[in-house]
């Protein structure tokens, strides 16, 4: 999508800290972080939200959860927190399929 925030990410328009990068999906670190380890990572298909997710594009979200567990172990985080908001409500601001993913303090609920 032309005007979407990730999408130019993902093409270079804007610019990103790289963290990971392959075929399906990219990770970068977040610019407002909320711990003092705090990435995202995005299908490099455009997925509106989690509730996109169906039979056909779902391949990618588990190859994205095998690049959260690697990209953790390789940042020798042993507990964190993975997060996707669905919806406004939910506090979803970029309207691409993203999940944070924060470690290096107590994660409280509600955040913050």
């Amino acid at each position: 999508m032309s005007d979407c925030l990730f999408c130019k990410i993902i093409a270079g328009d804007i610019p990103s800290s790289k963290v990971y990068e392959d075929d399906l999906c990219f990770a970068f670190n977040d610019i407002a972080p909320q711990a003092p380890k705090h990435f995202l990572v995005i299908p490099k298909a455009h997925i509106g939200s989690v509730s996109e997710v169906n039979s056909e594009n779902s391949a990618v979200v588990a190859h994205i959860f095998e690049v959260i567990a690697k990209i953790a172990a390789e940042q020798g985080m042993d507990s964190y927190r993975v997060v996707s908001n669905i919806g406004e409500q939910a506090g979803q601001s970029v309207f691409h399929l993203h999940f944070h993913v924060l470690s290096g303090r107590d994660m409280t609920w509600p955040p913050g």
